[in-house]
């Protein structure tokens, strides 16, 4: 059975920008494109603008995630990873780069710089209270649950 697609209003910023596409009917992710030249210097970061602006429905989220390709053969990332668009911003959405490679990485207007998955929020009501629950793990973090079994790899 076919998913209602979720509609989200689109707004071009700027003359030049690419709206996002989604490469395979099975991707999660819709690609998003760069709006403006920048270089992101090797061991630096910055931000980069889409050119576009979007309005999601109440409850939901839209993750800005890094593109697997940039950062397996380029060493960039996304700095804020995942980065939030929430539902009451109608800015531009900009894309904050790092780049962990030996090389200046140079961006022009239509690159593919990240990818943006929609999520659903759920609704939170804190309960205040003076203890919680135990369990076997207890405040172990950080690689804890990684020190039993075969492995030798904490982490």
């Amino acid at each position: 059975m076919a998913m209602k697609p979720l509609k989200v209003r689109i707004l071009r910023l700027k003359e030049n920008a690419c709206l996002p596409y989604r490469a395979t009917s099975g991707a999660a992710g819709f690609d998003l494109f760069a709006a403006e030249s920048a270089v992101i210097k090797k061991g630096g970061f910055g931000g980069v603008g889409t050119g576009i602006a979007i309005e999601l429905p109440e409850g939901m989220e839209a993750q800005i995630r890094p593109r697997s390709g940039l950062a397996l053969h380029c060493g960039i990332g996304i700095l804020n990873s995942p980065g939030t668009i929430d539902s009451d911003y109608r800015g531009e959405i900009r894309v904050v780069l790092f780049n962990v490679s030996r090389t200046d990485f140079v961006i022009k207007p239509g690159d593919r710089i990240a990818q943006i998955v929609f999520t659903k929020t759920v609704p939170v009501k804190f309960e205040e209270v003076t203890a919680l629950s135990p369990t076997k793990r207890s405040t172990g973090g950080f690689g804890h649950t990684g020190t039993t079994g075969k492995s030798q790899n904490r982490f």
